[in-house]
């Protein structure tokens, strides 16, 4: 299955299909310096299977996890194309999940001003969700994604094969995020999540999330309207994941916790069970004044409150502006 993102001169295709990425060569421009970014915990042979086809291939392995996202590693890969002597013409490359998607795009959007991006991911996660829509960015000060910058890469291989390597914990997460997708805009999705064993239908649900998030992208780029809806279960699930001692929880698991306190109760009799075919976590052990207070940095905060998504109704959404008390509320009555 391809998919075309419609944005004038910032358009691209996504490929989707097993083994996708063994034709890298002929649906990639790869015939200069690739500087390809992977990470500890992605087989090693992925990134060196794209090599393989690269005219000048420097390969990048970065540690895994969120403290990869950072400037210092940034400034890593910069200094590595400079050594190396990329120019404006040469690319860049992701192989690996959500981590190494936005550490590679974000280094490509700065080198040079701009040079080309391609992503190839390698987890559920990344593929439903963050392998598209041109969102870059590293942590900082603590708080998630608070620097970097919408750059939309020039392809996207979805290579569903890279899958079969992922412990089931590791495609949940990414579930998590496809269930969200669901419960903003996609009645029938959510319904497959009640009815079917999620886990026997990847491929399917990979190809619906994407689908629905093209679309949005589509009618909004930069997240100034309907693209917002995609930040629902992200106002609390960032505040969870922006502690050090949690980071035992990924990200789509603090996303799942996050968008409880956020939809109605009627949705919630819904989304609890379905996030529980996942196997979602236990809230046992947060720390309620942690992630409040995490939340008053989140991009989504503006003077008198954080601009939140809420579900009353599978398939829809609105966004409303909350005060922390009323937040605090939410979170006592659901999570805590």
């Amino acid at each position: 299955m391809n998919l075309h993102m419609n944005l004038a001169e910032n358009s691209y295709d996504i490929i989707i299909e097993p083994g996708a990425s063994k034709r890298a060569g002929e649906l990639l421009n790869l015939d200069r310096k690739v500087l390809i970014v992977t990470d500890e915990g992605v087989p090693h042979e992925y990134a060196e299977a794209l090599a393989l086809k690269c005219r000048e291939p420097v390969i990048v392995t970065v540690p895994s996890g969120e403290d990869s996202k950072s400037i210092r590693v940034w400034e890593e890969l910069l200094q590595t194309m400079l050594r190396h002597g990329f120019k404006r013409t040469d690319a860049a490359a992701a192989v690996g999940g959500g981590v190494v998607g936005d550490l590679t795009g974000f280094a490509a959007a700065s080198f040079m001003r701009g040079i080309d991006f391609y992503n190839l991911p390698t987890t559920v996660l990344s593929q439903v969700d963050s392998s598209i829509g041109g969102k870059t960015a590293v942590n900082f000060g603590g708080i998630k994604n608070i620097v970097g910058a919408f750059y939309q890469p020039k392809r996207v291989i979805v290579d569903t094969g890279y899958l079969s390597s992922l412990p089931r914990r590791q495609i949940a997460n990414g579930l998590f995020e496809a269930l969200k997708m669901a419960a903003c805009f996609d009645p029938k999705l959510f319904e497959l999540f009640e009815r079917e064993d999620p886990f026997t239908h990847l491929q399917e649900i990979i190809e619906a999330s994407l689908e629905i998030k093209k679309k949005v992208v589509e009618q909004d780029e930069k997240e100034s309207g309907i693209r917002k809806a995609l930040n629902f279960g992200h106002t609390i699930g960032h505040g969870i994941e922006s502690f050090e001692e949690l980071h035992g929880l990924y990200h789509g698991e603090c996303v799942a916790l996050g968008m409880i306190p956020m939809c109605s109760e009627k949705v919630r009799r819904r989304l609890i069970p379905a996030l529980q075919k996942l196997g979602f976590p236990e809230a046992g052990g947060l720390d309620r004044e942690k992630i409040l207070q995490a939340m008053t940095h989140d991009k989504k905060a503006v003077e008198g409150g954080i601009t939140c998504v809420l579900v009353d109704e599978i398939g829809s959404f609105r966004l409303e502006k909350l005060e922390l008390s009323e937040l605090a509320e939410r979170l006592n009555a659901t999570l805590f």
